[in-house]
Order: structure tokens, then sequence, then C-alpha cells
């Protein structure tokens, strides 16, 4: 332990953070381009804009967007001579490559705005859709029936926006999802989102008044999404030393050509840079469940039925959600299991000296805090390096020390 004596926590100083200043940009008005087929289709289990606003109550977040529907282009470009949207929501008609023109017309228009091909799912159109030109369009998604999908949407398109600001300035940590399959990342970035704005929701409950209740949910991690390797290389490039887990699918383009091992060498080079991030790797081949096990990443399969209870619980496990779970290094079995930061201030003098020594290791203390976006004290337990069992006590007082030191802040 570098430069610090248990008689330290007067000394400590803690970088307060600057809640105020995330999520800047959001989705205000949202422009649904679909014809009264679609529409119908979209609401059948009830109005868009009810479940929507529903769906913001049930999870304590502010602001619900106003929908824009209109039945055409034409009715579209009216419509924003006097509101511009934050996004863009276009169900195609039958000919997929007109509304696709037309998306494009618009877009020339009235560049900068987010949008998103939404289709109703059908594995012909999928393949259709192969020989398209989709440049006009950020996102494409598969419409399966779940309400969950149009929040995913619009809370993937705020994270893109305010992910420069949030990470790198503020220090909100972001989870990477790599996966080419519409299908699929139809179904799955709902569940993660459900997940997160749930996690964050319980988690504000930390806060001292409503106010910073709601300003903590502000903190929730963020979603990076990409299709292809090259893109999330990037992500990890600046966003990496952020993260607090990967979700990804195996086989997905590298260097614009469809690499059958993408995921594993994605996986291999996080390994290099950052042994100890969590990475699940979610596939419908059986067969690279070994190369994952290789890796030591957690492997997932996408056709099961239970995927997503699997995907849940490998987030909650491995992403620091659940419970902080202390395990004997050596028998791997649990010896202890802390709810929440006023149960690690109570118990962290009791936790062996082994397990301390691994959790600090494995930065599973800081993954655990930064989840619950308990940044300060998580920034001063990582920069610490932990190298022999003899810091022991010095470890366990630095830790209930910046509890004490956060909670006086």
């Amino acid at each position: 332990m570098k430069d610090y004596h248990p008689d330290t926590e007067s000394r400590l100083r803690l970088q307060e953070t600057a809640f105020q200043n995330l999520m800047q940009r959001r989705v205000h008005n949202v422009l649904l381009i679909a014809s009264p087929y679609d529409t119908f289709m979209l609401e059948e289990d009830g109005r868009v804009e009810e479940q929507i606003y529903k769906e913001y109550m049930d999870l304590n977040l502010s602001a619900p967007p106003r929908f824009i529907k209109v039945n055409d282009f034409g009715h579209a470009r009216q419509r924003m001579r006097y509101v511009r949207p934050d996004l863009i929501i276009v169900m195609p008609g039958v000919e997929i490559g007109a509304t696709l023109q037309d998306t494009a017309q618009l877009r020339r228009l009235h560049p900068g705005i987010p949008t998103v091909l939404l289709l109703p799912f059908a594995r012909q159109v999928s393949r259709r859709l192969a020989n398209e030109d989709l440049s006009s369009v950020d996102f494409v998604f598969s419409w399966l029936g779940n309400v969950d999908l149009i929040l995913a949407i619009i809370k993937l398109i705020e994270d893109k926006m305010n992910a420069a600001n949030d990470i790198l300035q503020v220090g909100v940590k972001s989870i990477l999802m790599v996966e080419d399959t519409t299908r699929f990342y139809s179904a799955m970035l709902p569940l993660v989102y459900r997940y997160l704005l749930t996690q964050s929701r319980n988690f504000s409950t930390e806060a001292l008044n409503d106010h910073e209740r709601m300003l903590r949910m502000r903190a929730r991690p963020k979603v990076l999404f990409t299709r292809d390797y090259n893109e999330a290389e990037q992500l990890l490039e600046r966003y990496g030393s952020d993260m607090l887990g990967v979700i990804t699918d195996v086989r997905y383009p590298k260097d614009n050509v469809l690499c059958s091992d993408a995921g594993l060498q994605l996986t291999a080079a996080i390994r290099r840079r950052y042994p100890f991030m969590p990475v699940i790797i979610a596939s419908t081949e059986n067969s690279n469940r070994k190369g994952a096990a290789d890796l030591g990443a957690l492997f997932i399969d996408k056709e099961s039925k239970t995927m997503p209870q699997d995907l849940r619980a490998a987030v909650r496990r491995n992403f620091g959600f659940g419970d902080f779970v202390v395990y004997d290094p050596v028998t791997q079995m649990e010896t202890m299991r802390i709810h929440n930061l006023a149960e690690l201030q109570k118990d962290i003098f009791n936790i062996p000296a082994e397990s301390l020594f691994q959790l600090c290791a494995t930065n599973a203390f800081s993954r655990w805090l930064n989840a619950r976006a308990l940044f300060p004290i998580a920034d001063i337990i990582q920069q610490r390096r932990f190298t022999d069992l003899r810091e022991t006590p010095a470890v366990r007082q630095l830790i209930f020390d910046a509890i004490v030191a956060y909670r006086r802040m």
C-alpha cells in the first residue's frame, strides 16, 4: 500500500461526482413514421406513449419523451418545419428500398438526427436488408412486440450522445455489447437496459434525499453497442479503462469481412490489456464454449430457452451488480455476502486476508462500487496497489476510512 497509514482518514480527498453534469442531452421528441397498419401493430397491446410513460414512472426516470406520429414522409417533412425531433423511428412499408431512399432524403434536409429503422420480425425481411444501403439509418431493430425495445432504443441513443462527456469527464462506467444479428440484439438490449435501469433505481436509495436520488439515477452505466470488431476495438481504446464488462457474439464482421471467431479474438485482445475485465460470450454455436472457457470468459447459449435469465444472472454476478460475494481463493467456496455499502463498512475487518488480497487484485471492490455509482470510493481503492499480505490491516482501514469520508462528504 503506497503512502498510506491507518490514521489518514482525515486526509483522504475524495473527488465529488458532478451528477448534475450527466445526461445533458436527452430524447424529448420522437418522430414515428409508420403506416396506419404498422402503427396499429405497434400499439396492439396499448398506446406506445402510455406504456413508455408508465415505464418511466415505474423506473423513476424523469421527462418521458413525446411521440409525434405521421403516416408518411410528406407529413414528416411538414411536422419537422415546426418541431425538430431528437430521434426518428421509421417503420418501412412493403418497399424497403423506397423507404430507405425517403429516409436518406429526410436526413439530407435535417442532418444530425439519430434515425432507427424498426422492422417487423421476419426472416425474409432480414435477407432483403442484406442488399440494401443502410447508410441513412443509425440502427436497425426488429419489433418483437415488446415496448421495452422502444425504451432501449431511446436510452441507447441518449447513451451514444452523452458517452464522451459522462464517461471521460465525470467517470460514469460502461458496458460494451458487440452483436450483429438484428433478432438477437433486438431481444438482448431491452433485457440489459431493463436490468440496468432497475438496478440504478434500487441503488439510488442510498442517496440522502429525493433530489440526490434523481441525480444518482443519471449515473447508471452506459451501454456502448456496436456490430463489428473494428468499432469495438475503437470503443475499447477510448473507454476500456471505464468498462464494467463486455458482452460479445463470436461471429461478426472484422475489416468488413464476416469473421467466424471475431468475438474470441476480441476477448483475447481484452485479456492482454485488461486481464480481469469480465467477458460474456453469447453464441448460438456450442462449439465456442471451450474457446470462451480457455479465455476465462463466461459462455451463454443464445438459442437457450433460459437465455434472458442466463444473461441477467451473468451480468449480475460478473459486472458488479449483485451482492458482493467473498470466496475462499483456494476452495472457491462462498464465505461471506455483503448487500450494501453499510454492510461493507461493517464487515471489511472480517474478510479473510487471502480473500481480501484476491478481491483487490481483480478490481472486484472497485467494480462493485462503480456499478452503484460510488465513484469516489472506487477511485481511492483502485489507485492503491495491494502487493503483500502484511499490508492487510492498512488496506482494511483504507476501505473503511474511504467509506466514512464519502458519507461525510
